[in-house]
């Protein structure tokens, strides 16, 4: 469905215009002219003079399915008088009547969001095509997607502009490019060429395509719909609070109840004689973006604790986030308002008693994680750091990391670099130099070895670098991952991110850009943490539970909104927002993949202590794998992580295969030792005694085959009494036919598949998974479907494709009834 053929369809493109939005929500407009009125309550044709009543809601909550669309296009023709006064900008002088409407756009339409309405309007649309299943807004054919690497051969497809994605289909290549709109960066018009108009996307996950659309009005309301839909003004438009997941065995509130800050301190051992928990915090009093649960030293008083909170900027007081085995704390604030020369008792007696709370030294260490000569420049202000003339037994460093903006232009300068048209060596090379990317990388690094090292030699550390929730988290998370390896497992990851990033009030909302705000407040603090993980996993590949994979599938949904997890700036605006009720958690979807996240050569034992990397300027690597991703042609054929993953999923299923099979040995023999007749030459004995050990002989074999959840086989007892019969042989034999059957013995390999069985091609970033039962390769979107099979000894779920399940569901029905 095209905007330049039904002109209505670009109320979706006007979801921030404060006069539509009105005009809208309105009960009854004027459309059309010569005296006639359509009312938006009921629908009258001047014609014939009947009167139509609406059954439907339309994007205003009274616009009704049943209006025409001529009436549609006549509501867009008193619209479009509308939009030729207002700036494709969304700027609201502040002295108009609309002025409010610029920062809540929901004022004149009511309390139901409008970016809803208007999908709620095209859903309930007969006449609205689908793609996919997803109702498309805009469809425009004939478009040719670039390929920078070889422009003489562009694809050429259709282009469905859907609620949450723009999808380019080439039928040709039988390929399909998927945008997530909340995963747009910067949508960019080119000059127009012979061949139509260029529009450049990048996304956040550092996909960027470049779509030349035949007309320059398409391109021009592509690229309007674009700029509103992937940033909206309004919070509860994001796409987490409308998704919802197509599999049906995840409910909503799987993942939400998988952390609880209490027991995460409890596993650290505090509460204890030295720390404490305060209720200071409780309903978030002593600091909105603090989480509520508070630990601190047990010898400081209230007073100590609130007079600390009022020296520190944003209320960021020091408090514990982790408590190492030998009782050295890691804490955690914001700069103090020092300025010059100010100084608060309290600040000095809370920071006393963090070097009390640790019996084993007589000082402590305190990080500012920014440059000196930041810190420096924050004190004309009224901000600054710890003056150690005031504070005793500290000593103070710094140690060079960057802000938020620093980090902002030097990815884009990185980006710049992986994006040249006449790539070179020496080019790329002097692009990714110059970025400063790779040292950044290094700086934060750095700074958490330096922190964990500390808290290993038994010294109390306390970080802090602005306001406590950027840099602060990097360092503080990375150096317990290099001192716990409870952190460097699946589960405790999870954990980390949920305690240091967002119980401890990581800006996301605003760093990821969800919102139509302030640019400037958007950076990738938490693509550093990533790539610095990577960092860490790429020289101990076998001291992480997870892969690399992990890693990627994190970066992406923090992006996407897709989930709740990530939405909101703190503790508090989650709650706020009753996230856990409303919307999914990406801990429960990663639950249900938890395989595909695995690292095979994890070894739990190999490192319990320090995990210290080697920070040489030559060990610090550019991550070909996240930030070129959807390049062709630069990745290896094979992923060594997912040909080691498929030998480590073939061993599996042969083991249980080869364990099913010798119980059905087992099984086997037991039946023809109790059919062959027993031949004793010896002094005879009782013959009910012998009776009596050879029934619990054949009970003892026999359960195990018993215990299986597909057995049919008898039970000892019958099969003592009665012994095999033709009939039971019969079924036994077909039962073993279909054992067999179901397990595949030899797997396709990994190498040279390029598409699967649906058609869908394969790329360095896509997961290719086998069917346990006919040893194909599929995609994940194929592969959806989990059963027992029943040549396996366990009762175990594995993957198998749509094909597969059907037979093993429909082979199970069929024994059952028999």
């Amino acid at each position: 469905m095209n905007c330049a053929t039904y002109p209505w369809m670009k109320l979706a493109h006007s979801v921030t215009i404060p006069c539509v939005s009105q005009m809208l929500s309105s009960n009854v407009a004027t459309v059309g002219g010569g005296g006639e009125h359509d009312s938006i309550g009921k629908s009258t044709d001047s014609s014939d003079g009947k009167s139509e009543t609406n059954q439907g809601s339309g994007p205003d909550g009274q616009l009704n399915r049943s209006l025409s669309f001529d009436g549609r296009r006549k509501v867009w023709a008193r619209v479009e008088a509308h939009w030729a006064r207002v700036t494709l900008d969304r700027s609201v002088p502040s002295g108009t009547a609309n002025s409010a409407d610029k920062h809540d756009p929901q004022g004149a339409i009511g309390e139901q969001p409008f970016y809803q309405r208007i999908r709620s309007w095209l859903t309930n649309n007969p006449q609205t095509q689908t793609y996919q299943q997803s109702p498309v807004m805009t469809k425009i054919e004939n478009v040719r997607m670039l390929d920078r690497y070889n422009n003489r051969k562009p694809s050429t497809g259709t282009l469905y502009l859907t609620a949450t994605h723009l999808i380019f289909v080439d039928p040709d290549a039988k390929k399909e490019t998927w945008v997530l709109l909340m995963h747009v960066a910067t949508v960019q018009k080119l000059p127009l060429s012979t061949v139509g108009a260029p529009l450049q996307i990048r996304c956040k996950t550092f996909l960027s395509v470049t779509f030349v659309l035949p007309r320059e009005r398409e391109c021009h309301d592509l690229y309007t719909s674009l700029m509103q839909m992937s940033q909206p003004f309004h919070i509860e438009d994001l796409y987490c609070f409308h998704y919802t997941s197509s599999l049906e065995e995840i409910p909503r509130t799987a993942g939400w109840t998988f952390f609880d800050l209490e027991t995460e301190f409890q596993r650290m051992g505090v509460p204890n004689s030295n720390w404490t928990m305060t209720n200071l915090n409780k309903d978030y009093q002593l600091c909105d973006t603090y989480p509520q649960c508070l630990f601190v030293p047990s010898s400081v008083s209230t007073i100590v604790l609130v007079g600390s909170a009022s020296f520190r900027s944003k209320g960021r007081l020091p408090v514990l986030t982790y408590l190492h085995k030998n009782q050295a704390a890691l804490c955690r604030c914001s700069q103090p308002l020092s300025g010059f020369s100010a100084r608060c008792v309290e600040d000095e007696q809370l920071l006393n008693g963090i070097v009390q709370a640790n019996p084993n030294a007589k000082f402590m260490y305190v990080v500012d994680t920014r440059p000196r000569i930041n810190a420096m420049a924050n004190r004309a202000a009224g901000k600054g750091y710890e003056n150690e003339n005031f504070y005793e037994n500290i000593k103070f460093q710094f140690c060079g990391i960057e802000n938020i903006h620093v980090m902002r232009s030097s990815l884009s300068k990185l980006l710049e670099a992986c994006e040249l048209k006449t790539p070179s060596m020496a080019a790329f090379i002097n692009g990714v130099q110059s970025s400063g990317w790779l040292r950044h990388i290094h700086a934060i690094l750095d700074t958490s070895l330096l922190v964990a090292r500390s808290l290993q030699e038994g010294v109390n550390v306390l970080v802090h670098c602005s306001d406590g929730w950027d840099r602060t988290a990097q360092v503080c998370s990375l150096a317990q991952v290099l001192l716990d390896p409870y952190y460097r497992t699946l589960q405790g990851f999870q954990s980390l991110i949920e305690k240091d990033w967002l119980s401890f009030g990581h800006k996301f909302t605003d760093r990821c850009g969800y919102l139509q705000s302030d640019a400037k407040e958007t950076s990738p603090v938490f693509t550093q943490l990533v790539d610095c993980m990577w960092q860490l996993q790429r020289a101990h590949p076998s001291a992480f539970q997870f892969s690399e994979r992990l890693l990627l599938h994190l970066h992406d949904h923090v992006y996407s909104s897709q989930y709740g997890t990530f939405v909101g700036n703190c503790e508090k605006d989650r709650l706020d927002l009753k996230l856990s009720d409303r919307t999914y958690s990406l801990w429960g979807n990663i639950a249900s993949h938890l395989d595909e996240f695995l690292n095979p050569l994890y070894k739990s034992d190999a490192y319990t202590e320090l995990l210290e990397p080697n920070l040489v300027p030559s060990n610090i690597l550019f991550w070909r794998g996240l930030y070129c991703r959807f390049e062709s042609g630069v990745h290896p054929r094979e992923s060594i992580a997912d040909v080691l993953l498929a030998t480590r999923d073939h061993s599996t299923s042969l083991e249980m295969h080869i364990a099913h099979l010798q119980k059905r040995i087992t099984a086997m023999k037991t039946l023809l030792d109790v059919s062959t007749p027993v031949t004793d030459n010896r002094l005879a004995v009782d013959d009910e005694d012998d009776e009596q050990q050879l029934g619990l002989r054949l009970k003892k074999s026999m359960q195990v085959v018993d215990d299986h959840p597909l057995s049919t086989s008898k039970s000892a007892d019958s099969v003592f009494s009665d012994g095999p019969n033709i009939e039971n042989s019969i079924t036994s034999s077909y039962q073993l036919r279909r054992e067999i059957d179901s397990v595949c013995i030899d797997w396709r390999s990994l190498r040279n598949i390029k598409e699967c069985v649906c058609s869908t091609p394969f790329d360095h970033s896509s997961k290719k998974s086998h069917c346990w039962r006919c040893g194909e390769v599929f995609c994940t979107r194929c592969l959806d479907k989990q059963t027992p099979l029943p040549g396996h000894a366990t009762h175990r779920p594995v993957p198998v494709c749509r094909a597969c399940y059907r037979e093993v569901r429909l082979s199970s029905s069929s024994i059952t009834s028999t």
